[in-house]
This record gives structure tokens, sequence and C-alpha cells, in this order.
């Protein structure tokens, strides 16, 4: 028997469990692992309207990667990219993420580390939501690029509030960190 995630939050309620948000996060986490396990198959992300990010950028850090950004362009509703990647998308559902996280592999092949879901800072607000997006209970992050720094904190694109979730790939820091030290660039 499935239970739907509004089941699992009016049970926990009527019967005052404590351990409800640990629940809620588990279960969120694997229906949203099972939605995206097709997209191990970047044939299959890319006829469902996937495209790799413009920039060809595999993102890294000191911290560690994030790999390769396949966006869906619909689901973020770009509008433009200059001077920054912007758009009106407010999507926030991880069983249908908007990004794809892929590490590249020595053959050349990708495989599937993590999904991410991205929703413009000022498109947000003006839908009339006044709290940062969540997602298992956790606050998504806030990113926008520092001019007086020479690295690009927001990656091209427009302030913005942004959640990785590394569901393929174990990350010490934590499934929800931005960076994972267990992927890798190497092979970009």
């Amino acid at each position: 028997m499935v239970f739907s995630s509004k089941t699992i939050f009016a049970s926990c309620l009527l019967f005052g469990l404590a351990s409800c948000a640990s629940i809620q996060a588990d279960y969120d986490l694997a229906a949203a692992k099972s939605a995206s396990e097709k997209y191990k198959d970047v044939n299959v992300a890319l006829a469902a309207g996937f495209i790799p990010d413009p920039s060809g950028a595999c993102a890294a850090s000191p911290a560690g990667g994030m790999g390769i950004h396949y966006l869906n362009m619909a689901l973020l509703e770009i509008t433009g990219a200059d001077p920054r990647i912007d758009g009106t998308g407010t999507h926030t559902d991880f069983t249908n993420p908007a990004v794809l996280l892929y590490e590249p592999q020595e053959d050349g092949s990708l495989v599937l580390v993590g999904i991410e879901n991205l929703v413009f800072k000022a498109a947000w607000h003006e839908a009339g939501n006044t709290e940062i997006p969540s997602f298992a209970g956790v606050e998504w992050g806030t990113m926008a690029d520092d001019p007086d720094t020479d690295v690009d904190e927001a990656h091209g694109f427009a302030p913005h509030y942004d959640s990785h979730v590394w569901l393929f790939r174990d990350n010490p820091a934590g499934v929800f960190a931005p960076f994972n030290s267990n992927v890798s660039c190497e092979f970009h």
C-alpha cells in the first residue's frame, strides 16, 4: 500500500508522532528517487526535454563537485540569458526535478548522481511566496553573485533559490549539501 505525503502528515498530526519530520523527509526522498531513476539513462533525460547547461561547465569547488547540470528549460521557464540566465519558474516538485546532475566518466558516459530544483528569487516572491522554499523540511539555499569576487557564486544565473539532493551518490556533507566530495569533474 502506498501512502501520500498528505496521508502521512495527517496521521502524524492525529497520533502526535514525534518522529514525523523524519518519516516525511524519508518519504519525500524515496518518492523523488523513485521518480528520477529513469534519468539514469541520459538519453531518457534528453527525450524528456533536458539539455546540458549551455555553459558546458562541470561545477566543482574545493568542497567537491556538482557535475554537469542538465536543465529542463520549460520547468525553469527561462526568459533570457543577458546579462544572466533568468526566468519566471517557481517549480518545486522533486518528483519532477528541473535539473539533473551527472558525473562525467572516463569512457565519456554520464552517471546520474543527484537532482536539483531552482526558482528565481524575483519570480518566487512576485508569485506571492513570502518564505524561502523548502523540501523535506530543509530550506533551500540562496544564490546570488557577489560582484566584488572573482568567482561567480550564482554560476551565471540571476539571484535564485536552489536545492541539490544527492539521491544517487552518497555525500559525506549531507544529502542536501550543494557540493559533494564524492563527485568529480576529472573526466570532463
